[in-house]
């Protein structure tokens, strides 16, 4: 089968498929939202929390030892080991939280997933999988009225070591880099657990203070997805999580953030160099050139058939991986390529020469059809799971329409290469950050 027709029965057969991922909204208290999705996709039943507030050092790093805190022991298993042997009884139930940011926003996320009831010949557990999480949300692990301080001091040095774990990683550190100089005191610069700075000013009193400001001030999403009884689940959720009315506070961005340099140069003990550009662009999420601007980056290096791919990497062997992603929370483009130093102005000559090709529309109609397909299909491989339809309701619930597979389709196949070379025409350069070797100095 060509590689046309095989686009074809991808885009065809989704299109067939593109059903309207609807969740059931209740509200449990104000700011407090429950999400419920009836589906008999998975043998399993998911829970979902989301704590949001907004995105500061403080925050962030104060959360991310919390999240791991949480995680580990609580009032009735004060002993982790305890904790999982609780879990493994429970069929094997699994329970981690998570941290993330999104836009200006900080989220501390439980997700747990366990064996749907139907399934059990014997002692039924969706009972008791709520009951635990109740405790966990609502019965820290506390001592004289805070957590604990070797507990706290031992997930303050595992956060820690995450951060620190960035500069082994140089794809990471400089992406990480390139965004603190395209964006300072910006959320977008900000690293969802903190910085080692203001991970080792937390104290069991302010982590504290900073549990029970997230039980009673964030905006909180509440999401379960399984073959489950939606009236009866709805019950069991309000009785189980009697949360406080709340006036979620509003994060506040600072659009003035720009970048003082536009090139900077950086030296370490490694050989490949690593060469990370920014781009801005005015299309954000939600905007109604949002799905111009995913072709668009699409096309331009976000996939094997993209142009950077093919001519800097593939044509003119310049680079060991070179690609582009799109940040529209930020309204950001990046992209990232692993070099040789000597390579470094041919591959960003090259790179600039492939936006502009998009700019003058040397756009073939093989890679848009590409693009469609590729973004298609990774939406439906997300709607594969449980996890990922939570996700991405959650995400697109706050535009003014049903989310389905059939709309962003439609949306997608409407894109036309006039409006990749308008995307392209508003892109502009901001930074360039470059990381290589101390023999390139």
């Amino acid at each position: 089968m060509s590689l046309e027709k095989i686009i074809y029965e991808v885009m065809h057969n989704i299109g067939k498929s593109g059903g309207i991922f609807l969740f059931q909204t209740t509200k449990l208290a104000e700011g407090v939202s429950l999400h419920i999705r009836k589906t008999t996709q998975f043998k399993t039943v998911n829970f979902s929390f989301k704590w949001r507030t907004p995105l500061t050092t403080k925050t962030a790093a104060e959360r991310a030892v919390l999240s791991n805190v949480l995680q580990h022991s609580n009032a009735r298993f004060r002993k982790s080991a305890e904790f999982r042997s609780y879990l493994d009884d429970l069929y094997g139930t699994m329970l981690y939280f998570d941290v993330s940011k999104r836009g200006g926003e900080h989220t501390v996320m439980l997700n747990v997933e366990t064996v749907n009831d139907q399934y059990l010949s014997n002692q039924p557990v969706l009972n008791d999988v709520i009951d635990l999480l109740q405790t966990v949300i609502f019965q820290p692990n506390w001592k004289n009225g805070q957590f604990v301080p070797s507990i706290v001091e031992r997930e303050k040095q595992i956060v820690i070591q995450r951060i620190e774990s960035v500069f082994d990683d140089k794809t990471r550190y400089a992406q990480q880099r390139l965004t603190q100089i395209l964006r300072p005191n910006h959320p977008a610069s900000i690293p969802a657990s903190g910085t080692i700075e203001t991970v080792k000013e937390v104290t069991p009193a302010s982590l504290t203070e900073a549990y029970q400001s997230m039980i009673d001030n964030d905006k909180i999403d509440i999401y379960v997805a399984g073959d489950i009884d939606v009236e009866e689940i709805q019950e069991k959720m309000k009785k189980a999580f009697q949360f406080k009315d709340r006036t979620p506070q509003k994060p506040t961005i600072n659009e003035d953030s720009k970048p003082e340099k536009d090139y900077v140069k950086e030296f370490q003990d490694m050989k490949q160099g690593k060469l990370h550009m920014g781009f801005s662009t005015p299309v954000k999420f939600g905007d109604p050139d949002f799905p111009k601007m995913q072709i668009f980056n699409g096309v331009f290096g976000g996939y094997a058939h993209s142009k950077l791919f093919m001519n800097v990497r593939e044509r003119e062997s310049l680079c060991y991986y070179v690609s582009s992603s799109y940040s529209p929370h930020y309204g950001l483009l990046y992209v990232i390529s692993g070099i040789e130093p000597k390579n470094e102005k041919k591959a960003i000559d090259i790179i600039f020469e492939q936006l502009d090709e998009m700019k003058k529309g040397n756009i073939a109609a093989l890679e848009l059809n590409q693009t469609r397909a590729m973004l298609v299909n990774q939406l439906r491989e997300a709607l594969d799971l449980p996890r990922g339809q939570i996700d991405i309701f959650d995400q697109y619930k706050d535009l003014d329409e049903e989310f389905s597979v059939e709309l962003w389709k439609e949306r997608w196949e409407k894109v036309t290469k006039e409006d990749l070379q308008q995307m392209a025409s508003q892109l502009k350069h901001e930074a360039t950050y470059f990381l290589c070797g101390k023999e390139a100095e």
